[in-house]
C-alpha cells in the first residue's frame, strides 16, 4: 500500500480534518503504543498501520 492510498483511506474513514487528529493524537496498542504518525515516521509500512486502524476502528469493508 502506498502512503497516498493510506491517507486517502484515512480521509474517507474519518474526514480530512479528523484523520489528521486521529493520526497525531490516538495511541494504538496495535502499533506498540505509538500514534499513526509515530509509526509511519519509524518506518512501519503503511499497510501494517492501516491494518491497525482497521483493527481499532469500525472501518467499512469497502475500505479494508
Amino acid at each position: 500500500m502506498r502512503l497516498t492510498v493510506f491517507w486517502d483511506r484515512m480521509n474517507q474513514q474519518f474526514g480530512a480534518t479528523y484523520a489528521q487528529s486521529v493520526a497525531k493524537d490516538y495511541v494504538m496498542s496495535e502499533l506498540n503504543g505509538r500514534t499513526i504518525e509515530q509509526a509511519l515516521a519509524d518506518g512501519e509500512p503503511p499497510k501494517k498501520v492501516w491494518q491497525a486502524v482497521v483493527a481499532t476502528f469500525d472501518v467499512p469493508s469497502k475500505l479494508q
